[in-house]
């Protein structure tokens, strides 16, 4: 079974309640816990996605835009391979709901109710018309970021008319604001790792250190700034890391000893 089908088939057990619904707020609290749990970015998109496909009124196809710093687009997460084309077409021609809705300075959302008469893209109007899709809606993510973070979109594609309506628009700009939020987490937390493992490496060296600056010290008579200036000397000789030359000595010192 294709992706796409497997999309299809989980709205359509949702819809029938074979999946538990229940109020919309209650879709909500779910999502959050999901995106909670969430560690990763791509995660959280996988969750915000799967949301909107199944609980905005109207979609028929999702996607989300996601914008390099170099300024190029693309799609990491979809629910058909359509919605990779369709977004494509956009990120060729330098417009359409996607990038505009990506875009600095967006207006939060950018729609469109008939694409087929649709004059602001005339090339994605074209693309998606022809695949059956009469109406778009993409919300932004991520706004307000700054380099290398940069605004994406959660972009929802309906074959049907008057559907990606006011009701449709605020549960999207729901999700893309709990997305948001998720997204902001992750990169929080990644960072936050990624100090205390720069922080802890660094206590490490500087602990391996004084150890190899105490052997020195007991074996050679050397006062602390002796021997550190000797292990810094080795190590620029040996072009050999300060660090590693320490761990190197206080690992294996009794080695040393050997007759």
């Amino acid at each position: 079974m294709t992706d796409e089908r497997l999309w299809q088939r989980d709205k359509a057990e949702f819809s029938s309640g074979l999946i538990a619904s229940g109020p919309l707020s209650e879709q909500f609290v779910e999502l959050t816990r999901l995106l909670l749990a969430a560690s990763t970015p791509a995660q959280v998109l996988e969750q915000i996605v799967a949301a909107a496909y199944r609980v905005v009124p109207g979609a028929d196809l999702v996607s989300v835009t996601l914008r390099a710093p170099d300024g190029t687009f693309h799609t990491p997460v979809d629910t058909g391979k359509v919605a990779v084309e369709l977004d494509a077409v956009q990120y060729r021609a330098g417009t359409g709901p996607c990038v505009d809705a990506a875009a600095s300075g967006s207006p939060g959302h950018v729609s469109s109710d008939d694409l087929a008469t649709e004059p602001r893209w005339p090339d994605f109007s074209r693309a998606a018309v022809r695949h059956g899709f009469t109406a778009i809606l993409s919300t932004v993510l991520v706004p307000d970021a700054e380099p290398p973070r940069l605004p994406g979109a959660l972009n929802i594609y309906s074959r049907g008319q008057d559907v990606l309506g006011p009701v449709a628009r605020d549960v999207a700009l729901l999700l893309a604001t709990h997305g948001s939020l998720a997204l902001a987490g992750t990169t929080a937390v990644s960072r936050a790792e990624l100090e205390a493992s720069h922080l802890r490496k660094a206590v490490e060296s500087r602990d391996v250190i004084g150890q190899a600056k105490g052997i020195l010290m007991h074996r050679r008579g050397l006062t602390a700034d002796e021997a550190f200036d000797l292990l810094r000397r080795t190590s620029q000789d040996l072009n050999v890391k300060l660090a590693e030359l320490a761990r190197t000595l206080a690992d294996r010192h009794t080695e040393l000893d050997a007759p």
